[in-house]
């Protein structure tokens, strides 16, 4: 009997992985279509076996795409672009990150009266959507002389973000020991001092979280980038949109896998790289009183 049921449970243990196999194929089937695509020529893509790999390989897309595909009036190439989302990622990433540590910080360790209504209309901002914002914060970014700038898309970024960072440090200093935090102040420790050498260095899981979250959602944006940016000082994605829409005559399928392969890739990276942390530091964060 115990012979029976071991067959059985491998009969069903080899049924999960392979249908957990075919959904990984099927997820996974545009990353290969795009891939393959940018490293072909057109006449390849023409013949029409897009599922085949590539029978002359050539980087020709990849460079036409980094410095000379046409993009509106100008074939510069989304390289300036790309670097465009840099200066616009990492400091709404930074900012909007350690803005949620110190409200978390201090929604836990140094509660005021009404803190609990404070945290509810952080949390409420979570679940705004992206439409309603648009033209209020047009008017705010006319007036701070911020609109169709890195700098005001920067601003966008913090602004929105900040209601799920503080979420996310929140619900983990929320489980983070009083007494730790009773027995530093006890040895004369103030409000800096608590929070750089004692809560944020115990914060790694849950900074990994607010990283990849944020970083995600800023480098993929695209309606706050069409919306508040132009020309110039446009992010990658509303330069990927431009480059598609600009082509005229035969349209280089290979040039935009390329760039969209190149636009990709940084979220790739992100995720290869902390991608094991991720879970680790939602459940450490998991919501708590």
């Amino acid at each position: 009997m115990s012979a029976v049921a071991g067959r059985r449970f491998t009969l069903a243990r080899a049924l999960l992985y392979t249908i957990l196999l075919l959904f990984a194929v099927v997820y996974l089937m545009p990353l290969y279509v795009m891939l393959t695509t940018s490293f072909k020529t057109l006449e390849e893509i023409h013949q029409g076996n897009m599922l085949a790999l590539p029978g002359q390989w050539t980087l020709a897309p990849w460079r036409e795409a980094w410095g000379s595909a046409c993009i509106g009036l100008e074939c510069s190439g989304i390289h300036g672009y790309f670097f465009n989302s840099i200066k616009i990622v990492v400091p709404a990433v930074l900012i909007s990150g350690l803005l949620g540590a110190f409200n978390g910080y201090v929604l836990t360790k140094w509660r005021f009266r009404g803190h609990k209504i404070v945290f509810g209309l952080m949390l409420f901002s979570c679940f705004i959507p992206f439409q309603i914002i648009l033209l209020p914060m047009a008017r705010v970014l006319g007036i701070l002389h911020l609109a169709n700038s890195t700098a005001g898309l920067v601003l966008v970024h913090i602004v929105y973000g900040i209601g799920f960072t503080t979420l996310f440090f929140r619900n983990f200093y929320a489980a983070f020991p009083d007494e730790l935090v009773r027995a530093a102040k006890l040895d004369g420790a103030g409000f800096f001092t608590l929070f750089f050498r004692i809560l944020l260095p115990a914060s790694v899981p849950i900074i990994v979280v607010t990283v990849i979250w944020q970083f995600t959602n800023v480098w993929n944006d695209f309606l706050f980038g069409v919306s508040f940016a132009s020309g110039d000082s446009a992010p990658i994605t509303v330069a990927l949109n431009n480059l598609v829409n600009s082509s005229t005559g035969v349209k280089a399928y290979n040039v935009n896998m390329a760039a969209a392969m190149v636009a990709a890739v940084p979220t790739l990276i992100v995720y290869v790289l902390a991608g094991k942390y991720f879970l680790r530091g939602l459940m450490s964060g998991s919501v708590k009183g």
